[in-house]
């Protein structure tokens, strides 16, 4: 018994009484009474040993191994013997086992809170059944929500950004410390005015980092007028990549000649070998017609929006005029001429492709028969057929020039390598334009100089592009207005567009190329609370969410 005592919630105000055990149930009932013989008002505090009477109490406390155990509290309730005091009669309080009414100790509530800050609801119930514990859903989510909040102490540094409730619906704020890398609050929405007032009640945050949201540019502005706005980095190369991507887009079809004359070329090593790439498979040329007609409707509407727009109409005039989207409009509008439509990218991974080093490794070596290597790569497995293999072997033959009906040749030939690179679409080419140089490898930079080489317009995007990088990344606020003068003066209508928006906010961007701070911990604490509303299937509302977001970390 002595052990058992000390496993009360409270030994010191509690003795135990007796202890009845049930092995079939696996539950343990212990008796327990309290034992303090003065005890205080809860309205007056004024101290009374004068007993009403007696009653019991069943709490539910943490399980001992297996078994669950459940406290059968004898308490008792006193005179108040303040004759001031407007309450005659009243229950002891035993603040350290139970809070009053509760039908739980204040141990196995704290426990409960915290699976449930941590797993919801549902897991929450599936993980507590596991440790002994029978709970529902609704008691965990009801207990998330009896934790109050934590203060706000505003924040020196803070960081703002959006999250969705529902994708491209609703959407709320999350502001985060990022001197601490703690969450402060939820916003209910993504608006001007709801930033602005809590700023306002929270004065004192003299750094803001955001995106490039006009939005929380205005709100910051009303809010916080004297705090510096920061335009995150990361947001910076993110809309020189979408306005490289614009670019690149019309110029679809040279990425496509540009990719086959990559293919075909051959590399001289230091050494003086020369080594040629295995050209792609040849595609058949199916009927394309219904893909023509629809490229020229494209075509048609994309001028027509563009002749509208030249005669002064608005967006949304013209959507109505034409019977489409506004988002198609501006999609229209954003590039003086129709983005070719992007081709599908390989034609699928073949069942040969495991075993292309290991055929270019045994054909450098000398070994020129199909059939040879046909049999050697099914004694690793290859379960294709021959035909498979011939046609690939016919591929190399026509990258060292090897006539189809010859199988050797005199002449010292090239070796041969399977190209890396699958397809160049607009998205890859920026890849590789704004990829760090010291990550760059030296095929990279081969199809760099292609791209420069093929068309002027492709050459004065990648310098443009890489120029406001470099400054980015580099931190050189110095040389931002000569980048935004030469982009003023550029030919291509993207890039234009792209330094006006960097004018307008200038102030901002020029701190976010100067200074340290980054949005980066607050995309980090958003996708945290993306995965705790999906794990709570979205149904959650702000005040549940907003608690398991501030208080799980």
């Amino acid at each position: 018994m002595s052990v058992l005592t000390h496993l009360l919630p409270d030994s010191s105000n509690l003795r135990l009484e007796d202890c009845l055990l049930d092995e079939i149930k696996t539950k343990i009932w212990l008796i327990v009474s309290a034992i303090r013989t003065v005890v205080n008002c809860p309205v007056c505090h004024q101290p009374t040993h004068k007993i009403h009477s007696r009653y019991e109490r069943l709490l539910a406390d943490l399980p001992w191994a297996d078994y669950s155990i459940t406290l059968q509290l004898r308490v008792r309730k006193f005179f108040c013997i303040n004759t001031l005091c407007k309450r005659r009669i009243f229950t002891e309080r035993l603040t350290n086992v139970t809070e009053p009414w509760a039908r739980r100790t204040i141990r196995l509530a704290q426990r409960l809170s915290a699976i449930a800050l941590a797993n919801g609801g549902a897991a929450g119930v599936r993980l507590s059944q596991q440790l002994g514990i029978k709970v529902s859903g609704n008691t965990l989510l009801n207990l998330i929500r009896s934790i109050p909040l934590p203060p706000i102490v505003t924040p020196h540094t803070l960081g703002v950004d959006d999250f969705c409730f529902r994708k491209c619906k609703t959407y709320g704020t999350a502001l985060i410390d990022l001197e601490r890398s703690r969450p402060i609050a939820l916003l209910k929405d993504a608006k001007a005015e709801t930033l602005a007032e809590w700023l306002k009640a929270h004065p004192g945050v003299k750094i803001v980092s955001r995106d490039r949201s006009k939005t929380y540019e205005s709100g910051i502005r009303q809010g916080a007028p004297e705090a510096i706005q920061v335009a995150d980095r990361f947001h910076l190369l993110q809309n020189l990549a979408e306005t490289l991507n614009q670019v690149f887009a019309t110029h679809h079809q040279a990425l496509k000649a540009v990719d086959e004359a990559y293919s075909l070329s051959s590399v001289t090593q230091t050494d003086g070998t020369v080594v040629v790439r295995v050209p792609r498979p040849s595609r058949e040329q199916q009927p394309l017609q219904l893909a023509d007609r629809n490229h020229a409707r494209r075509l048609a509407i994309h001028q027509q929006v563009w002749n509208l727009h030249h005669q002064g109409w608005s967006g949304k005039a013209i959507a109505r005029q034409m019977g489409i989207g506004v988002t198609s409009v501006f999609r229209y509008l954003g590039s003086p001429t129709l983005p070719e439509p992007t081709r599908r990218r390989s034609q699928g991974r073949s069942i040969l492709v495991p075993y292309h080093e290991y055929i270019l490794k045994r054909w450098n070596e000398g070994c020129h028969e199909g059939l040879i290597l046909f049999k050697e790569i099914q004694q690793q497995g290859y379960k294709g057929s021959y035909d498979t293999v011939a046609r690939y072997t016919r591929r190399i033959r026509t990258a060292q020039e090897i006539k189809p009906r010859k199988r050797y040749s005199v002449k010292s030939l090239p070796k041969v390598t399977q190209p890396k690179k699958l397809c160049l679409t607009p998205r890859r080419a920026v890849w590789l334009v704004l990829r760090k140089p010291e990550s760059q490898q030296p095929e990279d930079q081969e199809l760099i100089a292609l791209l420069r080489a093929k068309h002027p317009d492709l050459a004065e995007a990648i310098k443009l592009a890489q120029g406001f990088a470099q400054i980015v990344r580099q931190r050189l606020p110095r040389q931002l207005k000569r980048w935004l003068k030469v982009a003023d003066s550029s030919n291509l209508t993207a890039f234009r567009r792209f330094a006006k928006r960097l004018r307008e906010d200038y102030d901002a961007v020029k701190a976010g190329v100067t200074m340290s701070v980054s949005n980066g911990p607050v995309e980090g604490h958003i996708n945290r609370l993306k995965m705790l509303k999906r794990q709570m299937y979205g149904r959650a509302k702000i005040d549940l969410l907003e608690r398991r977001f501030l208080l799980a970390t």
